[in-house]
């Protein structure tokens, strides 16, 4: 499904990204793990085509999608919730979700069922502005606007951060579900260990913008990802 090979990214002289490779399958979680500045974020705008790579290369669905635009890589099914959620205050919250079309034939233009039945508090506040609504019903919202565009690969910034408990535990059910479909790869980014271990199926731990840690569910050794995460 996705497929990043040896990708580097600079911002100026500045070199954000070295040689990343990860790969994502529909049905599986790859968590990108890692401290604040190690390019986490760098990984994850390359993919949607925010920030363009200097080199390597981006296949997605079987075909090379490194030159193509962020609106065109939504349109063959990207789908990003970014850090910081990123939604419009001023919208309500059925508009914020109706963004989500933007990238869906005039057919397609329907908000699935599936986001009410994750998110149940997003059906009862539709008509509320987006920035009424606390931090966890805003990081809620942001994942149902992702979903509204039907991904075939859902990126995740962080989706933890800042956030309840208890929505903490609605997010984790929800990306549970979407794996479980079969047909949604998932990246996740995340700092919180035990959140990305529950979930996850192969982890890379990033440091200084390369990966220098890599594992799958069978290997995974809780212990020796935090060492990772702490050097």
């Amino acid at each position: 499904m996705l497929e990043v090979k040896d990708i580097n990214l600079y911002y100026g002289a500045a070199q954000a990204l070295r040689g990343v490779s990860i790969n994502a399958q529909p049905g599986r979680v790859t968590c990108v793990l890692g401290r604040n500045g190690v390019g986490k974020t760098s990984l994850l705008r390359a993919l949607v085509g925010q920030y363009p790579i200097a080199s390597g290369s981006i296949t997605f669905d079987g075909a090379d999608v490194t030159s193509l635009r962020p609106y065109e890589r939504a349109r063959r099914g990207i789908g990003f919730v970014p850090q910081g959620r990123e939604i419009f205050p001023l919208l309500t919250v059925e508009e914020n979700l109706r963004t989500g079309f933007a990238p869906l034939k005039r057919e397609d233009r329907s908000i699935p069922d599936d986001v009410f039945s994750l998110f149940p508090v997003l059906q009862s506040m539709l008509g509320r502005r987006g920035g009424d609504l606390s931090g966890g019903q805003q990081q809620q919202l942001a994942i149902g606007r992702a979903l509204v565009m039907r991904p075939k690969l859902l990126l995740l910034d962080e989706p933890t951060e800042g956030i309840q408990p208890s929505i903490i535990k609605d997010i984790g059910r929800a990306i549970s579900y979407l794996r479980n479909l079969g047909d949604i790869a998932i990246v996740l980014v995340e700092q919180y260990l035990d959140f990305a271990c529950e979930l996850g199926d192969t982890f890379a731990v990033m440091d200084r913008g390369a990966v220098k840690y890599s594992c799958d569910r069978a290997g995974l050794d809780q212990a020796e990802i935090s060492r990772q995460m702490a050097l």
